[in-house]
This record gives structure tokens, C-alpha cells and sequence, in this order.
């Protein structure tokens, strides 16, 4: 079955399910790799700068009171880089180690999520209601070694931070700071 999305003309389900059954079917190879930030994200900002794709936006973000971020694919790939930089020099972590994000929905969210898919980092999202026990719980039994969070939100995890023994980073999100936390708005 196809159908059109959002008033959009393209049909979307054909391409998708005849890939898929491609796949099923063993008539496709799959990359024994895969990244979505390099082979998706850096592919698209590729074909819109040589010209053979039209110039979207990759991610668009407006908020209640009607600010906006916009990026480009190729401005979301060099930010996620420094961010992914961020995560593995300042922060000190590798391929395979763990990152709690506690955050409302603001850019940096989708920028860290894209950050940790280039860097190979888990990304454990985390709703801004968790209590600190409820935060406790997922920095013992995910082993994390980077707590992600907004100024307003780290007294919570500060309450905890003595039972944290995995935990080698913390970083503040937005243009607040807080002493003892690293900054990502100064280290990006």
C-alpha cells in the first residue's frame, strides 16, 4: 500500500517496503558498519553541496515562544562532530561507554543523540521528571560514566553523586553553568 505524507505528493512506502523486501529477498548487501551519522547524515550534506539534492533543512527545532534553530545536513554533521569531540576528549569517553542525558527536548538533545552515534556512545535518554532516586537507579544499572543535563536539573543528580561510582563526567547543557560541570556551550 502506498500513501502520500503530510500533504507531501512522494510516495513514501513503496521505495521503503520494495528495499526492505530487497533485503528479505538476500538481494542486497548490508555494510558489515553502520553509522548513521557518517553514512546518512554526512552522505546528504555531500550530495546537497555537490548538487544533486535539494537543500533541506536536517533538523528544525521552534519552541513555545516561537525561537528557532535550523541546520543544515552539513552544519548538524560539523556540530555533532565537535560534540562527539566534546564526549571523547573532554568527557573521556570511548566507543562503547554509556551517557545518561536528562533534558527537555531543547537542540542540543538531537545534537548529543547524532554525537554519540558518530563517537560509537550509548545514549540513554531520560525524562527532566526523574527524581534522584529514579536517576540513581539508571547511573548504578547502566554503569554510565557521563551524566548530560540543563543547570536547572543537576541538583538532582549532584544529590547522588556519592553513590555514583561509574561516573566520570558531568556536563551542563545551555547557557547556565555550575561549578564542578564542564560547559557544552564553551567546549563546542
Amino acid at each position: 500500500p502506498s500513501r502520500t505524507f503530510h500533504g507531501n505528493n512522494r510516495l513514501l512506502t513503496s521505495p521503503i517496503i520494495s528495499y526492505y523486501e530487497s533485503i528479505n529477498q538476500h538481494k542486497r548487501e548490508l555494510p558489515e558498519y553502520f553509522n548513521f551519522a557518517g553514512d546518512v547524515l554526512d552522505e546528504w550534506a555531500r550530495l546537497e553541496k555537490d548538487g544533486r539534492k535539494a537543500a533541506n533543512p536536517a533538523f528544525w527545532w521552534v519552541n513555545d515562544e516561537g525561537e528557532e534553530v535550523k541546520w543544515s545536513f552539513e552544519e548538524l554533521g560539523c556540530l555533532s562532530r565537535k560534540a562527539a569531540n566534546v564526549l571523547s576528549e573532554a568527557c573521556g569517553l570511548q566507543r562503547g561507554d554509556r551517557v545518561v542525558a536528562v533534558l527537555p527536548r531543547v537542540p542540543e538533545w538531537w545534537l548529543l543523540n547524532v554525537a554519540c552515534m558518530r563517537a560509537g556512545i550509548v545514549f540513554i535518554p531520560g525524562t527532566s521528571q526523574l527524581t534522584a532516586k529514579d536517576i540513581l537507579y539508571r547511573l548504578q544499572a547502566s554503569k554510565a560514566k557521563c551524566f548530560i543535563t540543563s543547570d536547572t536539573l543537576a541538583p538532582a543528580v549532584e544529590s547522588v553523586l556519592p553513590d555514583s561510582q561509574f561516573l566520570k563526567s558531568k556536563l551542563i547543557v545551555g547557557r547556565g553553568s555550575r561549578a564542578g560541570w564542564l560547559s557544552l556551550k564553551e567546549l563546542l
